[in-house]
């Protein structure tokens, strides 16, 4: 597999992972790339830093090794070429996504905590987004924690390029 940082016209930035350079533009022809972010097929590589490995014996022990699975990194895919109409809604559906996360602020996996710190009135209230387990969300919704899943993946701050 590698690995390519991807653009699209608006300028947002993420990655893909494809087989190859000829399955990235493959994938690219069939108009099977969108941008997360907004849903444009008008996707190309962004600039990249070659990737230097570091010392398996310097990562830290929870950590996985590069290229090992975390266990959570499985997403829904589909090798049929999307409806026009499909890629219209999900375009619509990606910039609603960009315009209610605008004045929102990234909490990463801190989300469980400091939404149900503003639920209890232990935090002032923010608009917030971040990570949380399924139990966490199910335990945030369980106690009365007005949450809601995002239908796109957002990359945290620190890992954009």
């Amino acid at each position: 597999m590698i690995v390519f940082d991807l653009h699209c016209g608006e300028g947002h930035r993420f990655e893909g992972w494809f087989k190859s350079t000829g399955d990235f533009v493959e994938q690219g022809k069939n108009g099977y790339l969108m941008c997360p972010e907004c849903g444009s097929t008008q996707i190309a590589k962004a600039p990249m830093a070659p990737a230097v490995p570091v010392k398996g014996n310097a990562r830290a022990p929870d950590q996985p090794a590069t290229g090992q699975s975390t266990g959570n990194d499985n997403v829904a895919l589909s090798n049929n070429k999307l409806d026009q109409k499909v890629v219209k809604v999900l375009e619509k559906l990606a910039t609603a996504q960009a315009q209610a996360l605008k004045d929102s602020k990234w909490v990463g996996k801190d989300f469980a905590d400091r939404s149900r710190a503003m639920h209890y009135g232990e935090q002032k209230q923010q608009l917030i987004h971040g990570e949380a387990t399924a139990e966490q969300a199910q335990d945030l919704i369980d106690e009365g924690v007005a949450v809601a899943p995002l239908p796109f993946p957002v990359t945290p701050p620190e890992d954009l390029n």
